[in-house]
Protein backbone atom coordinates (compact mmCIF):
# COMPACT_ATOMS: atom_id res chain seq x y z
CA UNK A 1 0.00 0.00 0.00
CA UNK A 2 1.41 3.50 -0.87
CA UNK A 3 1.19 6.48 1.42
CA UNK A 4 -1.18 7.90 -0.55
CA UNK A 5 -3.55 4.60 -0.24
CA UNK A 6 -2.64 4.82 3.59
CA UNK A 7 -4.27 8.25 3.91
CA UNK A 8 -7.33 7.21 2.15
CA UNK A 9 -8.21 4.20 4.69
CA UNK A 10 -10.83 3.81 6.42
CA UNK A 11 -11.17 3.84 10.15
CA UNK A 12 -14.31 3.91 12.57
CA UNK A 13 -13.14 6.67 15.20
CA UNK A 14 -15.30 7.08 18.40
CA UNK A 15 -13.43 10.24 19.49
CA UNK A 16 -10.55 12.12 19.13
CA UNK A 17 -9.82 14.15 22.04
CA UNK A 18 -6.94 16.10 24.01
CA UNK A 19 -5.94 14.88 28.07
CA UNK A 20 -3.55 14.11 30.44
CA UNK A 21 -2.47 10.78 30.17
CA UNK A 22 -4.17 8.85 33.00
CA UNK A 23 -1.37 5.60 33.09
CA UNK A 24 1.68 4.21 31.80
CA UNK A 25 5.25 5.72 32.47
CA UNK A 26 3.85 9.01 30.27
CA UNK A 27 1.00 9.53 32.96
CA UNK A 28 0.26 13.22 33.30
CA UNK A 29 1.71 14.26 30.09
CA UNK A 30 -1.03 16.34 27.90
CA UNK A 31 -1.64 14.10 24.92
CA UNK A 32 -3.99 13.18 21.88
CA UNK A 33 -5.98 10.39 22.52
CA UNK A 34 -7.74 8.31 19.20
CA UNK A 35 -9.82 5.87 20.13
CA UNK A 36 -11.23 3.05 17.75
CA UNK A 37 -14.32 1.93 18.05
CA UNK A 38 -15.10 -2.55 18.07
CA UNK A 39 -13.67 -4.78 20.32
CA UNK A 40 -13.62 -8.47 20.36
CA UNK A 41 -13.23 -8.83 24.44
CA UNK A 42 -16.12 -8.21 26.80
CA UNK A 43 -14.01 -7.69 30.21
CA UNK A 44 -16.15 -7.38 33.34
CA UNK A 45 -14.74 -4.04 34.33
CA UNK A 46 -14.57 -2.86 30.98
CA UNK A 47 -14.84 1.40 31.23
CA UNK A 48 -14.91 1.70 27.49
CA UNK A 49 -18.45 0.27 26.72
CA UNK A 50 -19.61 2.63 24.66
CA UNK A 51 -16.99 2.36 21.98
CA UNK A 52 -18.19 -1.02 21.17
CA UNK A 53 -20.30 -0.05 18.42
CA UNK A 54 -20.80 3.14 16.58
CA UNK A 55 -18.24 5.94 15.88
CA UNK A 56 -17.78 7.53 12.40
CA UNK A 57 -15.57 6.77 9.70
CA UNK A 58 -12.68 8.78 9.42
CA UNK A 59 -9.65 8.32 6.61
CA UNK A 60 -6.42 8.51 8.07
CA UNK A 61 -5.59 11.64 6.51
CA UNK A 62 -8.56 13.22 8.55
CA UNK A 63 -7.27 11.71 11.71
CA UNK A 64 -3.54 13.31 11.15
CA UNK A 65 -5.39 16.58 10.37
CA UNK A 66 -7.73 16.53 13.78
CA UNK A 67 -4.41 15.14 15.79
CA UNK A 68 -2.10 17.92 14.32
CA UNK A 69 -4.94 20.47 15.76
CA UNK A 70 -3.82 19.67 18.72
CA UNK A 71 -0.04 20.45 18.10
CA UNK A 72 0.79 17.35 20.41
CA UNK A 73 4.17 16.00 21.34
CA UNK A 74 2.37 12.44 22.84
CA UNK A 75 -0.31 10.84 20.87
CA UNK A 76 -1.95 7.14 21.93
CA UNK A 77 -4.01 4.90 19.92
CA UNK A 78 -6.98 3.22 22.05
CA UNK A 79 -10.18 1.81 22.09
CA UNK A 80 -11.96 -0.50 22.26
CA UNK A 81 -9.69 -2.97 21.05
CA UNK A 82 -7.85 -0.62 18.02
CA UNK A 83 -5.86 -3.55 16.33
CA UNK A 84 -9.59 -5.06 15.40
CA UNK A 85 -9.21 -2.70 12.24
CA UNK A 86 -6.62 -3.30 10.21
CA UNK A 87 -6.15 0.16 8.50
CA UNK A 88 -4.50 0.91 12.55
CA UNK A 89 -1.24 -0.81 11.59
CA UNK A 90 -0.99 2.40 8.47
CA UNK A 91 -2.08 4.94 10.82
CA UNK A 92 0.23 4.30 13.64
CA UNK A 93 3.17 4.16 10.88
CA UNK A 94 1.75 7.18 9.60
CA UNK A 95 1.34 9.32 13.04
CA UNK A 96 5.25 8.13 13.91
CA UNK A 97 6.19 9.70 10.52
CA UNK A 98 4.84 12.83 11.98
CA UNK A 99 7.27 12.85 14.86
CA UNK A 100 4.72 12.25 17.45
CA UNK A 101 5.83 9.54 20.57
CA UNK A 102 3.13 7.46 19.82
CA UNK A 103 1.90 4.52 22.06
CA UNK A 104 -1.08 1.80 20.97
CA UNK A 105 -3.18 0.67 23.99
CA UNK A 106 -4.29 -2.68 22.88
CA UNK A 107 -5.60 -5.82 24.68
CA UNK A 108 -3.31 -8.75 24.08
CA UNK A 109 -5.47 -11.05 22.60
CA UNK A 110 -4.48 -10.12 19.05
CA UNK A 111 -1.22 -10.03 17.23
CA UNK A 112 1.12 -7.27 18.04
CA UNK A 113 4.16 -8.50 15.44
CA UNK A 114 3.17 -5.82 12.59
CA UNK A 115 3.37 -2.75 14.74
CA UNK A 116 5.75 -0.11 13.45
CA UNK A 117 8.64 -0.72 15.84
CA UNK A 118 8.91 3.20 16.32
CA UNK A 119 5.40 2.45 18.48
CA UNK A 120 5.26 2.13 22.34
CA UNK A 121 2.98 -1.08 22.87
CA UNK A 122 1.20 -1.14 26.33
CA UNK A 123 -0.14 -4.58 26.27
CA UNK A 124 -2.63 -6.22 28.94
CA UNK A 125 -2.66 -9.70 30.14
CA UNK A 126 -5.87 -9.93 30.90
CA UNK A 127 -6.15 -11.96 34.64
CA UNK A 128 -9.07 -14.57 35.25
CA UNK A 129 -11.26 -12.16 36.92
CA UNK A 130 -11.74 -10.04 33.49
CA UNK A 131 -13.70 -12.79 31.62
CA UNK A 132 -11.27 -12.82 29.23
CA UNK A 133 -8.11 -14.86 30.37
CA UNK A 134 -8.54 -17.82 28.00
CA UNK A 135 -7.68 -15.15 24.64
CA UNK A 136 -4.39 -13.88 25.63
CA UNK A 137 -2.06 -14.40 23.06
CA UNK A 138 0.69 -14.82 24.26
CA UNK A 139 3.07 -15.35 21.52
CA UNK A 140 2.78 -11.36 21.53
CA UNK A 141 5.51 -11.50 24.35
CA UNK A 142 8.11 -12.59 21.86
CA UNK A 143 7.33 -9.31 20.55
CA UNK A 144 7.43 -7.21 22.86
CA UNK A 145 10.43 -4.40 23.32
CA UNK A 146 11.94 -3.03 25.76
CA UNK A 147 10.34 -0.06 25.77
CA UNK A 148 7.15 -1.11 25.53
CA UNK A 149 4.60 -1.86 28.64
CA UNK A 150 2.84 -5.23 30.00
CA UNK A 151 -0.64 -3.92 32.12
CA UNK A 152 -1.98 -6.28 34.07
CA UNK A 153 -5.52 -5.16 36.25
CA UNK A 154 -6.01 -6.81 39.56
CA UNK A 155 -9.68 -7.53 40.66
CA UNK A 156 -9.05 -9.48 43.72
CA UNK A 157 -6.38 -11.70 45.74
CA UNK A 158 -6.27 -15.15 43.31
CA UNK A 159 -5.42 -11.98 40.34
CA UNK A 160 -3.27 -10.82 42.19
CA UNK A 161 -1.55 -14.46 42.75
CA UNK A 162 -2.02 -15.39 38.88
CA UNK A 163 -0.50 -11.90 37.51
CA UNK A 164 3.16 -13.28 40.00
CA UNK A 165 2.76 -16.61 38.29
CA UNK A 166 3.31 -15.02 35.03
CA UNK A 167 5.94 -12.59 36.24
CA UNK A 168 7.75 -15.83 37.12
CA UNK A 169 6.73 -17.77 34.12
CA UNK A 170 7.40 -15.50 31.60
CA UNK A 171 10.24 -13.72 33.21
CA UNK A 172 8.07 -10.38 32.52
CA UNK A 173 10.20 -8.38 34.80
CA UNK A 174 13.53 -8.29 32.38
CA UNK A 175 11.57 -7.88 29.25
CA UNK A 176 9.86 -4.49 29.89
CA UNK A 177 8.25 -2.36 32.42
CA UNK A 178 5.70 -4.07 34.20
CA UNK A 179 2.58 -2.06 35.31
CA UNK A 180 -0.34 -3.25 38.36
CA UNK A 181 -3.67 -1.31 37.65
CA UNK A 182 -5.95 -1.76 40.33
CA UNK A 183 -10.10 -2.60 39.45
CA UNK A 184 -11.23 1.19 39.67
CA UNK A 185 -11.85 1.37 43.39
CA UNK A 186 -10.12 3.20 46.84
CA UNK A 187 -9.82 -0.43 48.59
CA UNK A 188 -8.59 -2.16 45.90
CA UNK A 189 -6.09 -0.19 45.14
CA UNK A 190 -4.86 0.01 48.63
CA UNK A 191 -4.98 -3.43 49.64
CA UNK A 192 -3.13 -3.97 46.06
CA UNK A 193 -0.23 -1.09 46.70
CA UNK A 194 0.11 -3.53 50.02
CA UNK A 195 0.74 -6.26 48.47
CA UNK A 196 3.16 -5.38 45.86
CA UNK A 197 5.06 -3.75 48.70
CA UNK A 198 5.03 -7.15 50.80
CA UNK A 199 6.49 -9.38 48.07
CA UNK A 200 8.89 -6.44 46.91
CA UNK A 201 7.43 -6.83 43.57
CA UNK A 202 9.85 -4.89 40.69
CA UNK A 203 6.78 -3.54 39.28
CA UNK A 204 4.90 -0.31 38.78
CA UNK A 205 1.47 0.34 41.14
CA UNK A 206 -0.12 2.42 39.02
CA UNK A 207 -3.95 4.42 39.87
CA UNK A 208 -5.73 5.81 36.43
CA UNK A 209 -5.98 9.56 36.71
CA UNK A 210 -8.47 11.13 34.93
CA UNK A 211 -10.57 8.85 37.03
CA UNK A 212 -9.64 10.79 39.96
CA UNK A 213 -9.80 14.06 37.60
CA UNK A 214 -12.78 13.20 35.57
CA UNK A 215 -14.51 10.05 36.88
CA UNK A 216 -15.82 7.98 33.74
CA UNK A 217 -16.55 11.07 31.50
CA UNK A 218 -16.11 10.31 27.82
CA UNK A 219 -13.34 12.63 25.84
CA UNK A 220 -11.26 12.13 29.34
Amino acid sequence: MTETESRESLLRITEIFFSLQGETRTVGLPTVFIRLTGCPLRCHYCDTEYAFSGGEKFTVKQILETTAGFSPRYVTVTGGEPLAQKNCLSLLSLLSDQGYQVSLETSGALDISAIDRRVSVVMDLKTPASGEEAKNCYDNLTHIKSEDQIKFVICNRNDYEWSKQQLQKYDLVNRCEILFSPVHGKEMAKQLAEWVLEDRLAVRFQLQLHKYLWNDEPGH
